[in-house]
């Protein structure tokens, strides 16, 4: 393939642990210096395409300024989600002073998994490797999971089941870019029907589980038929929880959990009206945010004095509220909804108080439970049913959890925790899939997630069940902070809003369990991006 080639610095523009993006004719590239060597990779995330060289360099890895993902510039293998392609590594010399970069004259700056030797789905190298992995759910957890067996090397077959009737996609944008026709329908799926066929990856759609059987390693199916395994990842994630109230089947009743549940609610509301969300969930709240921005007029009724006080505290949650109310979102807080009246559709909710409010459809956003009632053999959670895993995310003997399901232990505090987030999902795909392949993985991932709603974005890193203090620095009026969860004197997680570079340099120093002191945090004179760690890229 033909090649471009231009001379993009000088040696002594950068100094070690520094990265700049430079430009070989039309392809963008982000150079970095380690150990007194140069490196070039493609300069934009693999998720949201988000400039890599706005984020932070930490000995070999980059990492992202959006959502965190990580990155090694050495050789552009990703090292933690969210997205699914590595970086495309480009050739680079030096002549005299000169830093040269060479790049094809075609590329997308990304590096996918290479095809498969025998891509046809129903060929596999039986005498190399018989045996077969099921992944059940086809969300975060499920393709990074498939894609990492593939990566390890696995040779066998790879099964990978959901009841819906799409390939996977990116939920996230289902009640953000997706909800107010930012992204279309088209750019929802995460990988395309010939991606899954090259890389030998059955996908099976429109399947329901009727019980694993986990002592005979078989799964079987609504309609009789049934699958044995050599090892499965449960990855079902979680099933909207619904009112038991009277009217509660009524029309327009609605929960936003699927592909097809905003679509749905797409066509509901395309004669504008009244809408009603119950509950101020992040999902109940992004989903509001889009309602107004589509003409409707949205009330929410959460039965918390203030939004996301029991994630965020009471100020944050306040802001959230504000910003809510500035767009014309009313709130009945205190209060819960007791029935629901109409003749077909859903035409008042009546509130515990007595209130009636107009509703021409209501979303129901009240959290999730997780899809485990079909699991036989393991050990559920009395409180949510949720699959309790060690730290290499196992379940049982050949059986593993990931993602909303997966009550884990948090290797920072050693407590049990279930988090629901698309980004874990992703990264314990990957952990589980790399154990169910042989090797011995444990789990340290970091928790993150984001939310905009209006044109106010969030980003929350770690997990915090409960905290001691906030310790804010920056302006939470304005919209641009970072607030620090401190619990027995130590930060449990971190929310930022207009602070992207740091939350990437606060993520790489919560990793490596090296950040700040309660003590700094008071003082307020660290800067967090010198603080960044230099690991030698040797390590």
């Amino acid at each position: 393939m033909k090649q471009i080639e231009a001379v993009v610095a000088n040696i002594n523009d950068l100094n070690d642990g520094e990265m700049r993006q430079v430009s070989v004719g039309e392809t963008e590239v982000l150079l970095s210096r380690i150990d007194g060597k140069f490196y070039a990779v493609g300069a934009h995330c693999s998720h949201y395409k988000a400039p890599l060289a706005d984020g932070v360099l930490s000995g070999h890895h980059v990492i992202c300024p959006w959502h965190n993902a990580y990155f090694d510039v050495t050789n552009g293998d990703q090292l933690e989600p969210p997205g699914l392609d590595g970086l495309a590594c480009y050739q680079v010399r030096i002549e005299g002073e000169n830093v040269i970069v060479s790049v094809p004259e075609e590329t997308t700056g990304l590096r996918s998994l290479p095809p498969q030797a025998s891509p046809a789905i129903t060929q596999f190298n039986r005498n190399a490797d018989g045996r077969t992995f099921v992944i059940l759910g086809a969300g975060a957890a499920g393709v990074h999971a498939a894609e990492a067996l593939r990566g390890s090397g696995y040779q066998g077959r790879i099964v990978m089941i959901t009841q819906e009737d799409k390939l996977p996609y990116d939920r996230t944008k289902l009640s953000k870019d997706y909800f107010i026709g930012k992204t279309s329908s088209e750019e929802m799926p995460l990988r395309s029907a010939d991606f899954f066929k090259e890389h030998a990856i059955e996908v099976l759609l429109n399947k329901r589980v009727e019980q694993v059987q986990t002592t005979a390693k078989a799964i079987t199916f609504s309609g009789g038929d049934s699958l044995s395994y050599d090892a499965l990842l449960v990855a079902t994630g979680g099933k909207p929880r619904q009112l038991d109230i009277p009217g509660a089947d009524l029309q327009n009743i609605l929960t936003l959990r699927s592909f097809d549940d905003a679509d749905r609610i797409l066509t509901a509301i395309k004669q504008k009206g009244h809408a009603v969300v119950i509950g101020s969930s992040f999902i109940g709240m992004e989903t509001a945010s889009g309602l107004s921005q589509h003409g409707l007029q949205v009330t929410v009724i959460s039965p918390d004095s203030v939004p996301f006080k029991k994630t965020l505290g009471e100020e944050i949650g306040k802001i959230f509220q504000q910003v809510h109310e500035e767009n014309g979102v009313s709130f009945k807080l205190g209060r819960k909804a007791v029935e629901f009246e109409g003749s077909d559709k859903v035409e008042t909710v009546i509130l515990d108080n007595g209130d009636r409010l107009q509703a021409d459809i209501v979303i129901v956003g009240i959290g999730v439970q997780p899809a485990t009632d079909f699991l036989k053999g393991v050990d559920l959670h009395p409180k949510d049913g949720s699959v309790v895993v060690d730290e290499y995310l196992r379940a049982a003997d050949g059986i593993y959890a990931a993602g909303d399901i997966a009550r884990y232990p948090d290797w920072r505090t050693n407590e049990s925790i279930r988090v629901e987030h698309w980004r874990v999902a992703a990264q314990q795909g990957r952990i589980a899939a790399n154990n169910m392949a042989g090797k011995a993985v444990k789990f340290r991932g970091l928790p993150l997630f984001w939310t905009m709603q209006f044109k106010f974005p969030l980003r929350y890193l770690g997990h915090a069940q409960s905290w001691d203090e906030i310790i804010v620095d920056g302006d939470l009026q304005k919209q641009e902070f970072i607030a620090f969860y401190i619990k027995n004197n130590q930060v449990l997680a971190v929310a930022t809003s207009h602070r992207d570079t740091e939350t990437a340099a606060i993520s790489e120093l919560m990793r490596l369990n090296q950040m700040l002191t309660v003590e700094e945090l008071r003082r307020g004179t660290v800067d967090l991006i010198q603080k960044q760690p230099q690991v030698s890229s040797k390590q």
